[in-house]
């Protein structure tokens, strides 16, 4: 339906104006945009990829970007449904359905700091009792979300219209040339549907049902003691590693290998000389011996560490290496905001130029601002709720230039959020915060901020799709406040059910606890500006070999973030990426190869998605169902799962089994 609407691609003008770009569907034209389907739609697409991303963000320290799938699987479901169907609603589903996987990676990145205070015995001492509650989740993400939406209202023209030409937002291209293809992007969501299903199948069997083993290891313990060898043989780990190609699982895989195969071994050999009943901090007398330590306790007492400081300075650096972007993008947005606050009222615009009024902007920004100081439990002074206002717009303008240049997955919001982090921390501590108070207080405004980072990339890019297609800005940003409502209050839940069922902290409840990487880099960022004690010494040294690893000019937050993860994450991630290369690396023509490019990165999609659902769902039964825990606890290891000794063969050949359908999945044409 939509090609009766549309303007062919040959009479498209694309110029770096673009106020002189023709759209798919033009101004003068007015077909169904905003429908009770779409909405609908659109709010379970963003609930499913936010819950995705939120299991994925807090096991994995990744999420993945649902802008492409969402368009994808909007194209099939609503053509399956319904007769008639316009891009401009497909235009809404996908706007609306990504929103929340970019909530996803606010909330993970920070609210789990809370949980991760809670249960430190360091913390207790010190008298910390705070527990936030899923009203409070709910309230930050809506501020949070909210900011951001509010802040992408005047920079819509600069950004998308303006730099037409100039700024590619490849995710947003992408997602519009899908719906624009019609019948043939429809078709393409059976790739996102095998992959779900697959995943989810796969994940039913390894982690439900316990068939096999999920984590597989092998201590070194002859010839590199306190080395392990390890992999998570799971389906979101190979379709993440797919997605994010060769180059940065690679980097990934490095940082763990120096951690796991490099720094743990030598810290054994290095222990097998000191005397019994002395420790190294953090690690006391009353734990293991530094070389009787395996390669989970060497990770628990120094190597994560280490990787917590190379997150750190990695996240920093990139916001540094943003300067100029910054400066430039800050006074763009201001001057934006000037001329936007001084256009008349009866100014006419065109339905394709339509904004929400400034009025929200302002008023909207002051209200925030307001809601953050009378929150109750958080205990913020007013100038902390101007701060995350103004550091909201800052990194907003910044985080929708940078998904412009070169996409959502390289925007630094671990830096920009740290920074937030650290000069909240000095405005309060000099209005006299302090302990506790202080800590959750600068949590509180670190979480809008970052939450309004992510949301900001992913409306940018979902209004370079619409600007492409000819849609009304005005109704998709009304619709990103549905995409974003949804999700925001599934998430506390969803955040609690995981914590109940694997923790963020180890413990002898929780004797494999989700990774939480990011969080954990910010909650141990604001516990040692408010003075609690940390381990300087190897948080610092990893901050050096992360600074180390950009001198030789390499981005050294993935490679900080494979040395906090465990080897085991980071060695199906490169799988993935080893596959991502053999496609790539093909000798056939162009065109191929980027066919069947697309089709890998829709079925990874799918496999990621389909393994996290589950992962929820399995988290919500060894929460609430007492014999399935039992169940679940009794059958997780390595000899224990169903196929018993069997059970490490039966894993790998499975994932070398699924590794080898996608390739051939791939580099079929009977599946285009």
């Amino acid at each position: 339906m939509a090609s009766m609407f549309g303007t062919p691609s040959s009479e498209r003008q694309k110029t770096a104006n673009g106020a002189n770009f023709t759209p798919y569907i033009s101004a003068g034209q007015n077909i169904a945009e905003v429908t009770l389907k779409a909405m609908v739609l659109g709010a379970i697409l963003s609930v499913v990829f936010g819950v995705a991303n939120a299991y994925l963000a807090l096991k994995y320290g990744m999420t993945v970007s649902a802008s492409i799938p969402a368009a994808v699987m909007s194209m099939a479901i609503l053509r399956t449904l319904f007769k008639q169907v316009t891009v401009l609603e497909n235009n809404i589903v996908q706007t609306i359905g990504s929103a929340g996987e970019s909530l996803a990676a606010g909330i993970t990145f920070t609210i789990p700091a809370f949980f991760i205070w809670a249960a430190s015995p360091r913390l207790a001492e010190l008298g910390y009792s705070h527990e936030v509650t899923a009203l409070q989740i709910f309230i930050l993400s809506m501020l949070g979300g909210t900011l951001g939406i509010l802040f992408m209202i005047p920079l819509r023209r600069y950004l998308v219209q303006k730099e037409h030409g100039v700024l590619a937002f490849p995710e947003g291209t992408a997602c519009a040339e899908i719906i624009i293809a019609g019948e043939e992007g429809g078709s393409k969501a059976k790739h996102v549907f095998l992959g779900l299903g697959l995943g989810a199948v796969y994940k039913i069997l390894m982690n439900g049902v316990r068939v096999w083993p999920e984590s597989l290891e092998h201590h070194l313990t002859k010839f590199l003691k306190g080395g392990v060898l390890s992999i998570e043989a799971t389906p979101a780990l190979f379709g993440v590693g797919y997605i994010l190609g060769p180059r940065v699982a690679g980097y990934m895989l490095s940082g763990a290998v120096l951690g796991y195969l490099g720094i743990g071994p030598l810290l054994s050999f290095i222990g097998s000389y000191l005397p019994e009943g002395v420790a190294i901090p953090p690690a006391t007398v009353a734990d293991t011996h530094l070389s009787q330590m395996n390669a989970d306790e060497l990770r628990t007492f120094y190597i994560r560490y280490l990787g917590i400081g190379g997150v750190s300075v990695g996240g920093f650096i990139a916001l540094l290496r943003a300067g100029p972007t910054i400066v430039h993008s800050f006074g763009a947005g201001i001057k934006q905001i000037l001329e936007r606050t001084g256009v008349k009222k009866k100014t006419v615009t065109s339905r394709t130029d339509s904004d929400l009024p400034m009025s929200w902007v302002i008023f909207g920004a002051l209200a925030i601002a307001l809601v953050i100081f009378f929150l109750p439990g958080i205990n913020t002074t007013f100038m902390a709720g101007l701060a995350a206002i103004m550091f909201g717009f800052l990194f907003v303008v910044v985080a929708a230039r940078i998904v412009g240049e070169i996409g959502s997955t390289n925007s630094p919001v671990s830096g920009m959020t740290i920074a937030t982090l650290l000069v909240t921390s000095f405005i309060l501590i000099s209005a006299g915060a302090s302990g506790v108070i202080g800590m959750v207080a600068t949590l509180s405004v670190g979480t809008v901020v970052c939450i309004a980072v992510c949301m900001s990339g992913d409306i940018a890019q979902d209004l370079k799709t619409g600007f492409l297609l000819g849609a009304t800005p005005r109704k998709q940003q009304l619709m990103e406040f549905i995409g974003l409502l949804f999700p925001a209050a599934a998430m506390g839940f969803t955040i609690f059910i995981l914590n109940d069922a694997f923790g963020f902290v180890q413990s002898a409840e929780h004797p494999n606890p989700l990774a939480a990487p990011q969080a954990n880099a910010m909650a141990t960022i604001v516990e040692a500006t408010f003075g609690s004690g940390l381990p300087w010494p190897p948080i610092i040294a990893g901050g050096m070999i992360a600074l180390g690893i950009e001198l030789l000019g390499i981005r050294s937050l993935p490679f900080a973030i494979g040395m906090y993860l465990p080897l085991s994450l980071s060695t199906p991630i490169f799988a993935g990426g080893i596959l991502h290369w053999l496609i790539k690396r093909s000798k056939d023509d162009t065109a191929t190869i980027g066919k069947r490019h697309q089709k890998g990165i829709l079925f990874s999609s799918g496999l990621v998605a389909g393994d996290a659902l589950i992962g929820v769902m399995v988290a919500a039964l060894v929460a609430g169902v007492g014999s399935y825990r039992e169940y679940f606890e009794a059958h997780g290891g390595r000899d224990t799962s169903l196929s018993g000794e069997y059970g490490v063969w039966l894993s790998l050949a499975l994932f070398a089994g699924m590794a080898v359908f996608g390739y051939r999945y791939f580099t079929s044409n009977r599946h285009d």
